[in-house]
């Protein structure tokens, strides 16, 4: 049996951007993927003939530009589409809200909701974009980790802190005081339209378990903001061909520098000798040695489901079972024979803008009442609705004159408290046209087929447990060093040789590519010292 240098397990965005820096360093690696297609939540799929959908995540423009230049992404096929309008958000009452990506244009559509909210529309992009640029210079400082005490650089933090003084005296309060405030609250400060408020918050609470007055969800609007932004939206999203030209523009990295993918192949067991992983088992009990096994899995599958809990202390154990992980999110995806027509579009003779983020929640509280329903243990009737139709922006992805339509859809609890998702399936689905249908008379009779992907769906086909896609709740008590647990915030584990890269480690959620890069740069200069 060939000995690998390293086995990763899961060939998600993450896993796949591991492989591919650790194979360029030259290492032997495996990487091993449960279902027959690579990418995880960031694949596409054929559901329905002719109709390629970006089954879970459909935006990828937060991935990190570092990795692209890197690993040589473009010459892989990899094209980053830029979202036209960033964002349009149909109002019932015909005032829609349209924000083209020329600043300029912006503030003139503002306008015409609020010339308070145009005038300081500028000024909040360009201090969001300043502070997310130093989140992005944090995220890079080696964490504290009682594995590795000590291992911090004085030039590594003396950049930090200079950084942080070139924000000047002005925003580096601001920083501080920002990421522990509520959006809402933020919002408030800045802005009088209601439309306006409750579209900029809903980057800060997709895919997760809180509404817009959560304090911390202010972090989430600046960590959703990394990669290609304005400071308050998404410039680019798309991927030409569907988000999984993502992770095939990854593989084709890796495997350029020697690294080997499987498809089709299940991690059923870590193997752990003496407190040192040195294998892994395939459900036909065939076993692989490593020198290292890397979970792109989530942390509690990992060591939970893979790794023998007689390995492992119990109060780390106990810690892991209490990594807050309640999905929220469900997924339709909608074939259309045509494109939706939204009551309140600018021109009434014109099409609709639908070439971004079509967004539906109109207010703060209309976003805080459908979060209060997952609390209490039921899917939201009046949800709030993150839409795409990149068909608009790439005619690839359908057949002639037909669309694909995406839509993710908050808050739908991973555990209800009356009923069961088997049987709720339906009506969610319906929930979600006939709340697009208010919106857009007609809609219905241009649906061919459906999908419904249920937060159970999430967890039994795509391995999320409970349903999220960020593996764990972005939380003030679940990020940086206390990512995934305080003390393991540098990819390793109490087993030797285990180490872990998924959306669950530092710095978190989102189509980044970070945790998968950085894991790939703690594990190299760690095997560097060790030689």
């Amino acid at each position: 049996m060939q000995n690998y240098d390293a086995i990763i397990i899961g060939a998600g965005h993450n896993g796949l951007t591991t492989a591919a820096y650790l194979a360029k360093a030259g290492k032997k690696v495996l990487v091993l993927e449960r279902r027959p297609v690579i990418g995880g939540i960031a694949a596409t799929e054929e559901i329905f003939p002719g109709f390629k959908f970006s089954t879970c995540e459909h935006l990828a423009g937060s991935f990190a530009r570092e990795i692209i230049a890197d690993l040589g992404l473009q010459k892989h096929g990899l094209e980053i589409l830029q979202l036209n309008p960033l964002l349009f958000a149909p109002s019932l009452d015909e005032h829609s809200l349209v924000i083209p990506p020329a600043l300029a244009k912006a503030t003139d559509e503002i306008g015409r909701h609020s010339k308070n909210d145009a005038g300081k529309y500028p000024a909040f992009c360009a201090l969001l974009k300043k502070l997310s640029a130093y989140l992005l210079t944090l995220y890079s400082l080696p964490l504290p980790d009682r594995a590795e005490p000590g291992s911090s650089t004085p030039a590594e933090l003396l950049k930090a802190i200079w950084k942080f003084h070139r924000l000047g005296k002005k925003q580096g309060y601001e920083f501080l005081r920002l990421l522990p405030m509520s959006v809402a609250d933020l919002l408030h400060e800045w802005f009088e339209n209601d439309l306006l408020k409750a579209a900029l918050a809903a980057s800060a609470i997709h895919g997760s378990f809180v509404g817009p007055r959560q304090q911390g969800t202010s972090f989430n609007l600046l960590h959703h903001q990394l990669g290609d932004s304005n400071g308050a939206l998404q410039t680019a999203g798309f991927v030409r061909g569907g988000i999984g030209n993502l992770p095939q523009a990854l593989a084709l990295a890796a495997r350029q520098y020697g690294a080997e993918i499987r498809t089709g192949a299940e991690v059923v067991k870590i193997v752990a000798n003496n407190g040192v992983a040195t294998a892994v088992v395939l459900p036909n009990g065939d076993e692989i040695p490593a020198t290292i096994v890397i979970s792109n899995a989530d942390v509690k599958r990992t060591f939970l489901s893979l790794v023998e809990a007689t390995y492992l202390d119990p109060h780390f154990l106990l810690q892991v079972r209490n990594i807050r992980s309640r999905g929220t999110l469900a997924k339709v995806n909608l074939a259309l024979d045509s494109l939706p027509r939204f009551k309140g579009s600018i021109d009434p003779g014109a099409p609709a803008p639908l070439g971004g983020i079509i967004h539906i929640g109109p207010t703060l509280d209309y976003l805080e009442r459908a979060a209060d329903d997952a609390k209490y243990g039921r899917f939201s009737r009046e949800p709030f609705l993150e839409i795409t139709i990149p068909s608009v922006a790439d005619p690839s992805l359908a057949p002639a004159g037909k669309h694909v339509m995406s839509v993710w859809m908050q808050s739908a609890p991973f555990h209800l408290r009356e009923d069961d998702w088997n049987s709720q399936r339906d009506l969610l689905g319906d929930t979600v046209i006939n709340l697009i249908e208010d919106y857009a008379p007609g809609f219905k009779n241009s649906i061919l087929h459906r999908q419904v992907l249920t937060p159970l769906d999430l967890e039994e086909t795509y391995g999320l447990t409970e349903g999220h896609i960020h593996h764990a709740e972005m939380a003030l008590d679940q990020i940086f060093f206390m990512r995934p647990l305080p003390g393991w915030a540098r990819y390793g584990t109490p087993i030797e040789n285990l180490y872990l890269c998924g959306s669950g480690t530092h710095p978190g959620g989102g189509v980044t590519g970070l945790p998968g890069y950085y894991a790939a740069k703690w594990i190299l200069k760690k095997s560097r010292r060790t030689k």
